[in-house]
């Protein structure tokens, strides 16, 4: 065996021990069936460390950084998150993993369960912040939306950075009630779905009162509205990525398609909302 075959082994045996470790102790922090999901994998790196063992006669250590990386990513933004991000890692090991098997028998069934990792078993761990996603993305959406444009015709029909922030403020509360009504309504009315109404209603009110309150800030802090204005929009697509970025890794959807989307919207309501400012500012002569 090469020296370069024999070091990609050393660092594939690294990686099972490792992510080995992760599952672990994430199913020591992991109550019901997602515990017995995170066992299993936990089981089958295992199986994979020793399978490389017996290859490199070697025993390795942890990588404890990225143990307490990956278990800390998991404890903040959930599970789905964080072992989907492990496991997109994971998939660029897997590509060295086939070059291994030209050379290693018995590779190609550790790529086989690591493919089932990917595709199946992670998809069986359930999390109420994925499964109430769609909530949040109703509150995240409608909130960037209607107060970006809200703000941005403000902005040039009032040009008083407190009054159109109290008034961005109590508009948005008002309407973060209401969405959180309508969402709790919406979901009674839908019998096949499993969401309870009262949790999706506060996943979509809490959404939209949380970017409310970020979106207005600039508008309370700095004097000159058009650098409020400026900082406020490029805030709501720092929270467009975000957002858009989590839910993709946690439901595994394409990323930038969506993003873009989400971001041309909020883009050109505010642009209207701004130009609808300026036209009742000069027709109506408001000056505050």
């Amino acid at each position: 065996m090469d020296k370069k075959t024999y070091q990609k082994i050393i660092s594939s045996q690294k990686n099972e021990i490792t992510e080995y470790l992760i599952y672990l102790k994430l199913a020591k922090k992991t109550k019901g069936n997602n515990r017995k999901v995170l066992q299993k994998i936990a089981k089958d790196e295992l199986k994979h460390y020793k399978f490389w063992k017996t290859i490199s006669k070697k025993e390795v250590s942890q990588d404890m950084l990225k143990v307490y990386w990956y278990v800390l990513i998991s404890r903040i933004f959930g599970l789905s998150f964080g072992l989907k991000l492990m496991e997109a890692g994971e998939s660029l090991a897997q590509g060295v993993y086939k070059k291994l098997s030209k050379n290693v028998s018995g590779v190609a069934k550790v790529i086989k369960d690591e493919q089932t990792h990917e595709k199946y078993v992670l998809d069986m761990i359930k999390e109420e912040r994925v499964e109430y996603a769609g909530s949040i993305v109703l509150g995240l959406n409608d909130a960037l939306v209607e107060l970006t444009g809200t703000l941005a015709g403000l902005t040039f029909a009032i040009q008083n950075s407190n009054i159109i922030a109290i008034t961005g403020f109590i508009m948005g509360i008002a309407a973060s009630l209401s969405m959180a009504a309508s969402d709790y309504l919406s979901s009674k009315e839908e019998s096949l779905s499993s969401k309870n109404p009262l949790k999706s209603a506060f996943y979509t009110g809490s959404a939209y009162i949380i970017t409310v309150l970020i979106l207005v800030l600039p508008y309370l802090f700095l004097k000159n509205i058009y650098v409020s204005l400026a900082t406020m929009l490029i805030t709501a697509i720092f929270i467009v990525l975000g957002y858009t970025y989590y839910i993709s890794v946690a439901k595994g959807l394409k990323f930038w398609h969506r993003f873009i989307e989400m971001a041309a919207i909020t883009v050109s309501v505010s642009a209207i909302s701004f130009a609808i400012g300026w036209l009742i500012r000069t027709l109506f002569g408001v000056d505050v």
